[in-house]
């Protein structure tokens, strides 16, 4: 298969260029600056500027594209950035897939879609929840409509927090633990999503390859667990005793309203469709995730 992957430069899409390929298929990436190798095709989706012969050929477009929710503090601008450096080059993908005859279009979401579920536990079925997160994650999947209308296979991948030991979260937690820093968050009884980025990428391949799956994935490891949990395990991988509990006003005063929305609230979710499709996790629990993120 010929795959062009968008958002490539990330944890996620690094790992998943290397994973195609090994699998044996061409891997074209969208970049944001002048193309320096033939497996490079220029775009500008803040200008909607993407050649119509781009995607000519491909069998699969992967859209990963998005600035980090926790990068930086939640200003209005940056909540702006968020929004638009996921929907406006979703619209611009949508509508290229149809004109270039692309029959796959497998776009990231968010777990955060639900909201905050509490106990109650969610599957692809479920409707939409209340936040800012949870509109972001509507309205970037909603951006895909066009695709989907025009006779396009659309995976929506509504991924949980990825676990790697290359970076993203666990890159600022590893050394927290492995200093005896770490504790639990608030309550702790708020569930944590979660899955390793050797899942997550496995999880992005099946959906590229089986012509079977379409609408939302839960991208989501297969044992849900709360971030008292997730606190003891870390702990355990990180060798470290992790005793501290920060309250809950204080984790909000120190990172804004995105403590509120994605670290204190949570949906408890399950990979409903991965495991209908007989997808196969390799690490089922967080245990394991960990011990091959931390150790």
């Amino acid at each position: 298969m010929r795959v062009v992957v968008a958002g490539s430069s990330g944890l996620i899409g690094t790992a998943l260029v290397a994973s195609l390929r090994r699998a044996g298929h061409d891997v074209d990436r969208l970049v944001r600056r002048p193309a320096a190798g033939p497996d490079e095709i220029t775009w500008n989706p803040a200008e909607g500027r993407l050649d119509d012969s781009a995607l000519a050929g491909a069998d699969a477009v992967v859209n990963l594209c998005g600035v980090g929710i926790g990068d930086k503090r939640w200003t209005g601008a940056y909540k702006q950035a968020i929004r638009d450096s996921r929907i406006e080059p979703t619209e611009l993908l949508a509508r290229a897939v149809v004109a270039a005859g692309v029959p796959a279009l497998i776009n990231a979401s968010g777990i955060n879609f639900y909201g905050d579920t509490g106990d109650r536990v969610v599957d692809e079925t479920a409707p939409a929840g209340s936040g800012f997160l949870a509109e972001v994650c509507r309205d970037w999947e909603g951006a895909t409509s066009y695709a989907a209308e025009n006779g396009v296979r659309v995976v929506l991948l509504r991924s949980a927090a990825v676990l790697s030991r290359h970076g993203g979260m666990m890159g600022k937690l590893r050394p927290l633990y492995k200093l005896g820093l770490g504790g639990r968050l608030g309550s702790g009884r708020q569930y944590f999503p979660w899955i390793s980025l050797t899942d997550e990428v496995r999880a992005i391949v099946f959906a590229v390859e089986n012509a079977e799956i379409h609408g939302p994935v839960n991208l989501q490891g297969p044992a849900p667990v709360t971030n008292a949990q997730f606190n003891s395990a870390m702990g355990r991988a990180a060798r470290r005793p992790a005793p501290w509990v920060v309250p809950g006003f204080a984790v909000g005063a120190l990172i804004g309203e995105f403590a509120n929305e994605a670290i204190l609230s949570n949906p408890r979710a399950i990979p409903a469709v991965l495991e209908k499709h007989g997808f196969t996790f390799e690490h089922n629990t967080i245990g394991e995730a960990l011990a091959d993120t931390v150790g």
